[in-house]
C-alpha cells in the first residue's frame, strides 16, 4: 500500500487536538492553583494567622507545624509525633490536642505503652500552665509521691520535685467517678521534656487534663477535660497589620519560602512586600511562594508541556498538507 503523507499529518493533528482538549487544561489548572490563596480551614477548624497549612502562609515561626489530612483532620506536628487538634482559639491563643496513647477512663488498670509529649523549641508553642499531668502506679522508690502541701512545708527546697498524691483530680478523675479505683495516682507538671521522660520511665502511664473555661471567670466555671492545652504567641508586626487592613487591600500575612522575609499575599497572582494596594512595592510570583497542594496537577502540566512541544515539532516537520487539504484555514501553526 502506498504511503499517504496526508494521513500522517492528519494523525498528528488529531493528537494535537486531544492535547489541547484534555491535557492543556490541567496545565492551566496547575498555574491557577499555584497562585491561589492559602487554605483558611481544615475540616471545621479555621486556620488564621499565625498559622498556615501551605508553605509560605502565616508566620515562619509556625512553618510546617500544622498538617491537614485528606479526610479533613487537623494535626499538630511535634518531635514526639502527630496529634489531632480538637480546637484553636485565637482570642485566647491556644489549641487543644489529644494524644491517643494517653490513659483514658475506659482503660481501667490496663496501661499501654505511651510516649512523652514534647514541643519543638524552635516554635513559639508552650505547654499551658492550665494542664495537669496525672501519673499512675509510679515507683515510690524513684518518684517522690507525697501530698504536696505537707511535703512542701517540710521540704521547701524539694517542693517542685513532688508528684502530688493529694491532687483533686486524682480523687475526681473526669468521667471516672469519685474514686481512682485502686490506681496509684499523683499530679506533676513537667517543666521540660526530659523530666516527663523520666517520670514515664518509673510510672505505668499518664494522662493530661486541662481546665476549660465554661462561661465566666470564677473558679467554679472551670471544668476539667482530657486533652493537652498548647499556648501560642501571635507575632504582631506593622507589616502584617498593614497587609490585613481592608482599606489597603485586605491581604494575608505570609513569608518568602527561601528568605523567610515578610510577604503580603494578595488576591492577584502576585505578592508584595508591603500591602496589596501599594503598587510601588516590589512584587513576587505567588507560584514560588505557596506550594504543597498541586503536586499531581503540576505533574500533569509538565507532561502536557512536553507533549505539546513534541506535537509542535512533529507538525512543523511534516508535509504542509493537513488531512489532505492544503489551505490557510486548517493549519494549526
Amino acid at each position: 500500500m502506498a504511503y499517504n503523507p496526508s494521513s500522517r499529518s492528519c494523525s498528528y493533528d488529531s493528537f494535537c487536538l486531544l492535547f489541547i482538549t484534555f491535557i492543556s487544561p490541567y496545565f492551566f489548572l496547575a498555574k491557577a492553583q499555584a497562585a491561589s490563596h492559602c487554605r483558611t480551614s481544615c475540616g471545621a477548624i479555621p486556620i488564621n494567622y499565625p498559622f498556615g497549612l501551605d508553605d509560605g502562609c502565616g508566620s515562619p515561626y509556625y512553618r510546617h507545624v500544622l498538617v491537614c489530612s485528606d479526610s479533613g483532620v487537623l494535626q499538630l506536628r511535634t518531635p514526639s509525633g502527630r496529634y489531632q487538634v480538637r480546637s484553636i482559639s485565637y482570642s485566647d491563643p491556644h489549641m487543644i490536642v489529644t494524644d491517643p496513647f494517653m490513659w483514658k477512663c475506659q482503660d481501667g488498670h490496663h496501661f499501654r505503652a505511651t510516649r512523652p509529649f514534647s514541643l519543638d523549641t524552635n516554635t513559639r508553642l508552650t505547654l499551658s500552665s492550665q494542664n495537669d499531668f496525672l501519673f499512675f502506679n509510679c515507683s515510690e522508690e524513684r518518684v517522690i509521691v507525697e501530698p504536696k502541701p505537707i511535703f512542701c512545708e517540710r521540704f521547701p527546697d524539694r517542693c517542685d520535685s513532688t508528684c502530688d498524691s493529694a491532687s483533686y483530680l486524682c480523687r475526681h478523675l473526669p468521667g471516672c467517678g469519685a474514686a481512682s479505683g485502686g490506681r496509684s495516682c499523683c499530679s506533676y507538671f513537667p517543666k521540660a521534656t526530659e523530666s516527663l521522660r523520666l517520670m514515664l520511665k518509673y510510672c505505668a502511664s499518664y494522662t493530661s487534663v486541662y481546665w476549660r473555661i465554661n462561661g465566666g471567670n470564677a473558679p467554679e466555671d472551670l471544668v476539667p477535660e482530657y486533652g493537652i492545652r498548647v499556648d501560642f504567641e501571635i507575632p504582631v508586626t506593622t507589616d502584617c497589620l498593614q497587609c490585613q487592613d481592608m482599606k489597603k487591600g485586605g491581604g494575608r500575612c505570609g513569608f518568602d519560602t527561601q528568605s523567610q522575609n515578610f510577604l503580603c499575599l494578595c488576591n492577584q497572582r502576585s505578592n508584595v512586600t508591603t500591602y496589596c494596594n501599594d503598587h510601588s512595592s516590589s512584587r513576587h510570583s505567588k507560584a514560588g511562594i505557596i506550594a504543597g497542594t498541586v503536586t499531581g496537577v503540576s505533574a500533569a502540566g509538565a507532561i502536557g508541556i512536553g507533549a505539546g512541544l513534541w506535537c509542535w515539532k512533529k507538525v512543523r516537520a511534516s508535509a504542509p498538507v493537513t488531512c489532505g487539504v492544503h489551505s490557510n484555514e486548517n493549519r494549526l501553526f
